[in-house]
């Protein structure tokens, strides 16, 4: 194989990557993780500043489905996006680089996805109520992607700034069959959720355990990294959580750190990953009134299966 890598840049990524398929292909690369099928090393973080991190995230599919990294920059912005940075795909037979694709629309797609994959193993079936604590793109993303694996009836946003919460609620507007409602706290809108998707760049709790009804599912999303957590260990106590690849949440997942340094929670109380929820090998949510939890740390599995699907499909016509 010869020639320059093919490069998927943003628009190209926002236009091929299909919401429903990427749910597909993250269930199979997250069961193929579980499984041991894939390698995947622990995330390399150098901190650059307040709110700057520089990520390295290397990983090999399994079979012929390539190996590479995950080059990412995090920086925290006003205009909410803080994710930039490359997916660089190299070929398995040839050890050549075969694609390279912009890290931030594939990440902003996959993770949604994911969390519709989870939600949609862990959380009743008659599931119809969202919310959504954060405002950026990953909240519009998960909107979308949860809208296809539950019938929703409402969705309810809640943001730190106010303004944000309803141009968000405004441009949800336009959903087919679904109320849109914005909260005035995060407890007004987690307390009658069915689903929640924490999805902020808030390094301090927004979602607090005594708030959840029984039976509710909890996407912990905004959270990648061992200083920031977007819950409450009380949460973690009245749950059952889901990691999504244990190493990483018991050495990064800023929920569990902070929980088991103050003596409240233990490694022995996570349950299963959610790939081991997916191939049937661990149960996963047993009665209608458990609370489940989906903790997402994102890995470079999801990036460089989501690249390679989209390799596949466009090939060098793109």
């Amino acid at each position: 194989m010869t020639g320059a890598p093919v490069f998927l840049d943003a628009p190209t990524v926002r236009r091929h990557l299909d919401p429903g398929a990427c749910t597909h292909v993250m269930r199979e690369a997250m069961t193929a993780l579980s499984s041991g099928e894939v390698g995947q090393l622990l995330r390399s973080f150098i901190p650059l500043g307040t709110g700057e991190t520089f990520a390295i995230m290397p990983a090999a599919l399994s079979g012929q489905g390539g190996f590479g990294a995950k080059l990412v920059s995090v920086f925290a912005r006003p205009d909410g996006k803080t994710h930039n940075g490359l997916v660089v795909l190299f070929d398995r037979e040839s050890g050549q680089p075969v694609c390279v694709a912009d890290a931030g629309e594939i990440t902003r797609i996959r993770t949604a996805a994911m969390s519709a994959a989870a939600t949609d193993a862990l959380a009743r079936p008659d599931a119809a109520r969202l919310a959504l604590l954060g405002t950026g793109a990953q909240a519009r993303g998960h909107a979308d992607a949860i809208r296809r694996i539950r019938p929703l009836g409402e969705i309810v946003v809640w943001g730190r700034d106010c303004k944000r919460a309803e141009a968000l609620a405004a441009e949800l507007a336009a959903l087919d069959d679904v109320a849109i409602r914005v909260a005035g706290s995060a407890e007004d809108a987690a307390a009658s959720a069915d689903i929640i998707c924490t999805v902020t760049a808030s390094t301090e709790p927004v979602l607090h355990g005594e708030w959840l009804q029984p039976g509710c599912h909890v996407n912990l999303v905004g959270s990648s990294g061992p200083m920031a957590a977007e819950t409450d260990t009380e949460l973690l106590r009245r749950a059952r959580v889901f990691p999504d690849h244990r190493p990483h949440v018991v050495a990064h997942g800023g929920e569990f750190l902070r929980a088991v340094e103050a003596g409240e929670y233990g490694e022995d109380r996570l349950e299963a990953e959610i790939g081991s929820v997916f191939a049937g090998t661990a149960p996963g949510r047993q009665s209608a009134d458990d609370i489940t939890v989906y903790k997402s740390l994102g890995h470079a599995v999801q990036d460089l299966a989501a690249t390679a699907w989209l390799y596949r499909k466009l090939g060098t016509n793109e």
